[in-house]
């Protein structure tokens, strides 16, 4: 779920805080990807295939733009997320033991197969948006990519949504400096907001629409002050244990980034031999991705000699690509006269 509506506040409230740019705008950089995002993305568009094919293809693609993935997979989920998690598995109709077990089976072949891609691996503690933010915050990536807003209120600085491997995809990108300059919040405030607005480890104020929880926040700074404005909070509301979550760095060891070259014959075992993948298709692709990753070599390298690259100029990884319409208003749920939040 991420945060409730969080994008829609951005928009019409720290419009300056989002960028919009293309695959092309990140070749040289370092990018964590929340893998359970892209995963789920497989499943939901074919869900009786494994979405190993479809994780190939797209890495491959972000290789060929000489974009390092790190792919981070969920740990164990904190305790506070189980009622969220639970609920989940109701409302998709499927038993959650049976689909944990599934799950668990299908990640390991995942992470398998970008092992042979010669990708870091990296299982994070808990969720794979806390370790993402925290690599960002290490200075190990430049980049979270992942659909979940929730990046932001862990600290990670640039987030990207959108990123995949369509050539013409428009890519958001969201700043968090600019975007708690603009609101004039603290970290800390701009979690209290996350957690206003609902986030996966508590429940929220029903009732409590975005706007007015941005004028709370920024009236009184933080919930415990917001609380004794509003007449309504929910029983027994863990906002304390949430927010804990969001600003403790994740426990883990030093990690170590190494990008190898893909293994193709592994790759066709791994794919064609053990699970039946047509190997004409793989073998196809990867004589594809030697081609164009080569001929995008060729041409930075002429781009480096001519003192015009990409990948020196740091400017060019937070400027705005194009233009875009004026941001819509968010609707408040609080408010007596509401409207529907446009939607892209």
């Amino acid at each position: 779920m991420g945060i409730t509506k969080l994008a829609d506040l951005v928009r019409s409230a720290a419009q300056d805080a989002i960028s919009y740019k293309e695959i092309s705008d990140y070749s040289g950089k370092v990018i964590a990807f929340d893998t359970s995002i892209i995963m789920n993305q497989f499943w939901a568009a074919t869900p009786q295939l494994s979405p190993l094919t479809g994780l190939l293809y797209r890495t491959l693609t972000f290789l060929e733009y000489d974009i390092k993935p790190v792919f981070v997979f969920d740990g164990q989920p904190p305790k506070e997320k189980s009622a969220v998690l639970k609920k989940r598995a109701e409302s998709a109709g499927w038993n959650s033991t049976y689909r944990t077990g599934t799950t668990s089976s299908q990640t390991k072949e995942c992470s398998q197969l970008l092992e042979l891609l010669g990708v870091p691996v990296i299982k994070a503690p808990g969720d794979a948006e806390a370790l993402c933010a925290h690599l960002v915050k290490q200075k190990k990536v430049d980049a979270v990519a992942s659909e979940d807003m929730d990046t932001l209120p862990f600290g990670g600085s640039i987030l990207i949504r959108q990123l995949n491997a369509k050539k013409k995809s428009e890519v958001i990108e969201y700043s968090l400096p600019k975007l708690l300059t603009k609101l004039d919040l603290s970290q800390q405030e701009f979690v209290d907001l996350c957690i206003l607005l609902g986030c996966d480890y508590c429940d929220k104020i029903k009732g409590l629409g975005p706007i007015k929880a941005l004028k709370l926040i920024q009236q009184h700074r933080t919930i415990e002050n917001v609380v004794l404005h509003i007449k309504k909070q929910p029983l027994s509301w863990k906002y304390r244990e949430a927010r804990k979550i969001f600003l403790d760095a994740p426990q883990t060891q030093a990690l170590e980034l190494r990008w190898t070259e893909p293994d193709e014959e592994a790759l066709i075992r791994f794919l064609c031999h053990d699970r039946h993948i047509r190997e004409d298709r793989i073998r196809h692709r990867m004589k594809q991705f030697r081609e164009v990753r080569q001929i995008k070599r060729e041409a930075r390298e002429k781009e480096m000699a001519a003192g015009h690259s990409r990948q020196t100029r740091m400017e060019d990884f937070f400027r705005v690509t194009r233009k875009r319409e004026q941001p819509v208003e968010v609707a408040d749920s609080s408010s007596s006269n509401r409207k529907k939040p446009k939607t892209k």
